[in-house]
């Protein structure tokens, strides 16, 4: 189960889709004692209360039904590395049967979700035992089986620590470097560790990487949190989740432990009874509007990964209404390791997960393959078997390719949109509106809530790849939208990248979400600017007119004719998403080119 989505309503179907609460994890788990290799305890009788495990009593699946099958369970508690009173606590999974003496490497997942209640909310077990939030993995690797141990760390806050849930932030980076050093000194343990998450947990993986701990060997992280600002605003104007996912975690936080869980877990789990200003303090910090803030420069992952250098595999979906693709470019960038990712038309899922019909949601197989071969690169040095694409990319018309990075393009270009006019009304412009430059040319209509400048008909496929960035100057106060729409030659436009701002300056400049996306020939490029007409944002409209001058778009674009097939079925959630965001735009006269992805000769008008 997941933290409850808010849905939005941009113009026509897509209130379905789109996105209002993060729902990602955060985890890391820290133990006061290093084990030894667990023994299993003695089979209880049937009836009897299923066994707990204790950081020196391993507990079997026989034993409880909620130990993965293969697995012996304990417990551990240990000091986060920042100096304060944190204590936090970890699930450790190894391998049943592991000999004396016998030593594995270690899969770290570190977050919110691993609480023996429940991810999100009590989940009615009937005894404690660890969180089942990855055995999915577990069980499609084989995990056990190949040699390796599964350690889930509650990041302070949650679960079995203490503390005051910290949303990324320094606190949380000192649980994660001390769950990965914690992990790593193990008597059991080899000394290597990788990390596994997706979402929040996801977000500990990257944190982790920027920590540049020795003994963190990679890290895989589906769908995770870039830039955690990025997640709650956008340049200035909040998302519904400003609320949503604070409350969301501090209702995660004030989960209690089980009434069969061990004292030290209850009483630390009740932690925020003592301590309700962390309730406080977790929500005043997602209010900060301003991304220079230091609440939000410590959790700028995208910054701090500069120079860092594990390898790391990720997933992200372009269309995702949850942890968009917001911060990716700079990661990416700054990032100097080896990198793997699969990126694609999907929302917020797993690399394994199906739909209800047994499709597999982002559409390629063999996740759990190439996960445990990068891991057995990085964690045991052994030599893949099979040639994995450093990129496997699934652009809007479903077709797989191979890239050896991510992006890459044939050209960057800048085209210039002119001039427009609109007034910052808040209200979604209606598909028949009037476009802005009409209103500029006619000084006696009155403005409308957006206006549309669009291109030439595409004389071939051409793919809009990496991340488009606006420049304009604008007189007026308020809020501004962009959006940009592929419009086939049947007039029907699909929305397939938007960002919004606060109007702060007179000069703006802003990224839009990282976009994949192949306009077929014929087609045309429609941008639109405006008001903030969706859902999607908290939005305070100024009601003024606001005059849009200079305004220029940067693009890489890319030649989809000489792609590299790679495997890979169409992802379903890509003709949702189609479905959801198809509107009609107003009709208009052409006012640019979109200049031909491998003529070097030519730029735009």
């Amino acid at each position: 189960m997941k933290p409850r989505r808010t849905t939005s309503r941009p113009t026509n179907r897509a209130a379905q889709l789109t996105t209002a609460g993060l729902v990602t994890a955060l985890a890391l788990t820290v133990t006061l004692v290093a084990p030894a290799a667990p023994a299993a305890a003695a089979p209880q009788e049937a009836g009897n209360r299923a066994a707990i495990a204790t950081a020196t009593d391993g507990v079997t699946h026989e034993e409880n039904h909620r130990v993965p099958e293969g697995a012996v369970w304990t417990q551990h508690y240990f000091p986060s590395s920042d100096g304060s009173d944190t204590e936090l606590h970890a699930d450790v999974l190894l391998p049943e049967g592991l000999a004396e003496g016998e030593k594995v490497p270690v899969i770290l997942s570190a977050g919110a979700y691993f609480g023996h209640a429940g991810e999100i909310v009590p989940e009615g077990h009937e005894r404690s035992g660890p969180s089942a939030r990855f055995q999915d993995f577990m069980k499609g690797t084989d995990l056990f089986d190949k040699g390796y141990a599964f350690v889930m760390v509650d990041t302070r806050g949650f679960g079995g620590s203490t503390g005051c849930l910290d949303f990324g932030g320094p606190g949380d980076r000192a649980d994660i470097e001390a769950a990965i050093d914690w992990s790593a000194d193990l008597p059991w343990s080899t000394g290597a560790v990788g990390m596994y998450g997706k979402s929040f947990d996801a977000l500990t993986g990257l944190i982790g990487n920027n920590a540049d701990r020795d003994a963190l060997k990679a890290v895989v992280a589906q769908e995770p949190v870039w830039d955690a600002y990025r997640l709650i605003h956008a340049n200035g104007v909040p998302r519904p989740n400003v609320v949503a996912t604070a409350t969301t975690y501090n209702a995660i936080a004030a989960m209690p432990g089980m009434k069969d869980d061990d004292a030290r877990y209850r009483a630390n789990a009740d932690y925020e009874k003592k301590h309700p200003e962390c309730f406080v303090e977790n929500s005043d910090g997602y209010r900060i509007a301003d991304p220079a803030d230091p609440y939000w420069t410590e959790r700028d992952q995208s910054e701090k990964a500069e120079g860092t250098d594990t390898p790391l595999f990720f997933t992200q979906g372009f269309t995702e209404s949850n942890t968009k693709p917001e911060g990716m470019k700079e990661f990416l960038a700054n990032h100097q390791g080896p990198k793997r990712g699969w990126l694609g038309p999907w929302d917020h899922v797993r690399g394994n997960e199906k739909d209800g019909k047994g499709r597999l949601e982002m559409g390629r197989a063999g996740w759990f393959e190439e996960t445990m071969s990068f891991y057995d690169q990085y964690l045991k040095g052994v030599k893949p078997t099979a040639a994995h694409p450093p990129y496997a990319i699934q652009d809007s018309t479903g077709t797989w390719r191979a890239q050896k990075t991510w992006p890459e393009a044939d050209r960057s270009v800048t085209v210039p949109l002119g001039d427009g006019v609109y007034v910052d009304s808040g209200k979604a412009p209606p598909a028949s509106g009037k476009s802005g430059e009409a209103s500029l040319k006619k000084p006696g209509r009155t403005p409308g809530a957006s206006y549309v400048v669009r291109s030439r008909p595409l004389d071939r496929p051409t793919r809009i790849t990496g991340t488009p960035r606006i420049s304009m100057t604008a007189e007026g106060e308020g809020n501004v939208m962009v959006k940009l729409y592929d419009v086939g030659e049947d007039g029907k436009a699909v929305m397939f990248d938007e960002q919004v701002s606060r109007l702060d300056a007179d000069r703006l400049a802003l990224d839009l979400k990282s976009a994949d996306w192949t306009l077929a020939a014929g087609h045309t490029l429609a941008v639109e600017i405006g008001t903030i007409g969706t859902g999607d944002w908290l939005d305070t409209p100024s009601r003024q007119t606001v005059r849009i001058t200079n305004a220029r778009l940067d693009l890489s674009l890319d030649d989809p004719s000489d792609d590299t097939p790679t495997a890979g079925e169409r992802a379903p959630y890509l003709d949702t998403y189609i479905s959801a965001y198809t509107t009609r735009l107003p009709s208009g006269k052409p006012a640019f080119t979109l200049p031909d992805p491998k003529d070097r000769t030519k730029n735009a008008p």
